[in-house]
């Protein structure tokens, strides 16, 4: 399928209603996930970012591992709201795992101490630019997908599942699948509040 740009753009939204039925098969899913890790800019071209693709009953597994942890702090009698909402993202085909190699960023501060303050700053830039391109190829190719936050919660038992190196820093999770449902309606603040051009 080939979108022009700014349609997929504008057709990249939050879906939450997603099931396992996909008709694209895994290995167009990881050829995705390494055009865009190889191809997202980074800092000092420092290329930071690490990801995990989780498929099958690895990403059964990781909804799991969350509902178990939000267990530990969401009172019983207000669990259940929180439960459906995991299992929305349970129902998808798989998951992807963003994270920061800190050892990188690290290595840039000591290399470059007068910038030191702003590699954590670009890694995270870095980051959000490969997780966009990544929801948008998705959107490309039928795919609904959301992108969700549940570390430092998880962070543990992430790492300890899927052996996951220290110095990798999770930074989101992106459940995706088939989607069952519409986006919710998106509303836009005037773009004269938002662009100021000089000429």
């Amino acid at each position: 399928m080939v979108k022009e740009f700014f349609t997929a753009v504008r057709d990249r939204r939050t879906f939450y209603e997603i099931d396992k039925n996909i008709t694209i098969a895994d290995e167009r899913i990881k050829q995705i996930i390494d055009d865009a890790v190889l191809n997202t800019p980074s800092a000092f071209n420092s290329q930071s970012a690490r990801v995990l693709i989780l498929l099958g009953q690895h990403h059964d597994k990781l909804w799991d591992i969350t509902k178990d942890e939000l267990r530990k702090i969401v009172p019983a009698e207000r669990f259940a709201p929180t439960e459906e909402k995991i299992n929305s993202f349970r129902n998808g085909y798989g998951s992807i795992l963003f994270f920061e190699d800190m050892q990188v960023v690290e290595g840039l501060q000591s290399k470059f101490p007068l910038y030191k303050d702003n590699f954590p700053i670009w890694s995270n830039h870095s980051s959000g630019m490969l997780q966009f391109v990544i929801w948008t190829a998705l959107e490309i190719e039928g795919l609904g997908a959301s992108l969700q936050h549940y570390n430092p919660l998880i962070d543990d038992e992430v790492k300890k599942t899927w052996n996951v190196e220290g110095n990798w820093k999770l930074i989101a999770q992106m459940p995706f699948g088939n989607p069952t449902g519409l986006p919710g309606e998106k509303t836009f603040q005037p773009l004269e509040q938002r662009i100021k051009v000089f000429k």
